[in-house]
């Protein structure tokens, strides 16, 4: 099975804190590579369309993301490659100022049409690029499930009202939706996860999927909703957490088409939930946005299935 990912790259330059002594550090990012690379590190066949320059942080971004085995496609070079100076407080959760322009022109026409497509972030809502990312989407959704991260960047969304209506676009286009309860805290104020997990539902998704850091996860669906708590670790960064979530989330369902994901039951969304939490966990157990391979993921996931079965 072939996934498709679109959506921005990003050089993270992670400052070190105050007073440490220690040297900055630059790792690749960006949500939608973040997915593929996650993607790849569990040995799937996954392609990017992204926007890379030929500058020391392209180079390098291009080297990780193909040496884990991802296909980079370029759609359009810009002037430079983006950047995010990422600040870690004292519990290494992580704040983003962002150096960005996102102007994706359509790839080189591919040969097989990908059995999935994954979308978000910044280069879903962000114009003139969000424009041939949503294309894509409508041209291969007939053909391709699709699922979505809005990853919110408050800085970069603009006018409220505005940018929720451009999450809510990528969403009604999507059979899966994953957000953090921080992302629906800016989208919908002072709504319950729950109430806006069933305003997305109706928009169109089978699933949507909430995380909530040290809290663990939810899954709804139309008729089931589950939750999963989140295994103890030792956090040295939250980089890259939601991304290998997502990643783990689309492997785990790899094969599944549109029907058979509309009638998706509670133990599969428990399996699921344990699975990609398994993931996060190992991803803020280290630094910058380093996903598991699938051995790591396994030994990962038995552990945490093990310890939910004696909690329950």
């Amino acid at each position: 099975m072939s996934f498709l990912v679109i959506g921005e790259c990003v050089a993270d330059i992670v400052r070190a804190p105050a007073g440490s002594g220690a040297a900055d550090r630059v790792h690749p990012g960006g949500s939608p590579a973040n997915v593929a690379h996650g993607l790849a590190r569990l040995g799937r066949d996954v392609a990017l369309l992204t926007q890379l320059a030929d500058d020391p942080a392209g180079r390098l971004i291009a080297d990780h993301l193909k040496g884990a085995g991802v296909r980079v496609e370029i759609g359009g070079v810009p002037v430079r490659t983006p950047s995010a100076v990422v600040g870690l407080d004292a519990h290494g959760r992580a704040t983003y100022a962002f150096d960005i322009a996102w102007t994706l022109e359509t790839g080189a026409p591919r040969a097989e049409t990908p059995a999935h497509v994954h979308i978000g972030s910044i280069a879903a809502v962000t114009a003139p690029g969000a424009a041939t990312v949503l294309a894509e989407v409508e041209r291969l959704r007939e053909r391709a499930t699709v699922s979505y991260d809005p990853n919110v960047r408050p800085t970069l969304m603009g006018e409220h009202a505005a940018a929720v209506a451009r999450v809510e676009r990528c969403v009604a286009l999507s059979d899966l939706v994953k957000a953090s309860d921080e992302d629906l805290a800016w989208l919908y104020p002072g709504e319950d996860p729950r109430t806006a997990a069933a305003r997305w539902l109706a928009l169109g998704p089978s699933v949507v999927l909430v995380t909530r850091g040290a809290a663990g996860s939810l899954a709804f669906t139309g008729r089931e909703t589950v939750g999963t708590e989140a295994p103890p670790v030792t956090v040295v960064d939250t980089v890259g957490a939601g991304d290998s979530f997502m990643s783990a989330v689309l492997d785990a369902l790899a094969g599944w088409e549109r029907e058979a994901l509309a009638g998706i039951g509670a133990e599969h969304l428990t399996g699921l939930l344990r699975r990609a939490t398994a993931a996060a966990a190992v991803t803020v157990s280290r630094a910058g946005a380093q996903p598991p391979d699938r051995a790591e993921l396994d030994a990962a996931g038995e552990r945490f299935a093990l310890r939910c079965g004696r909690v329950s």
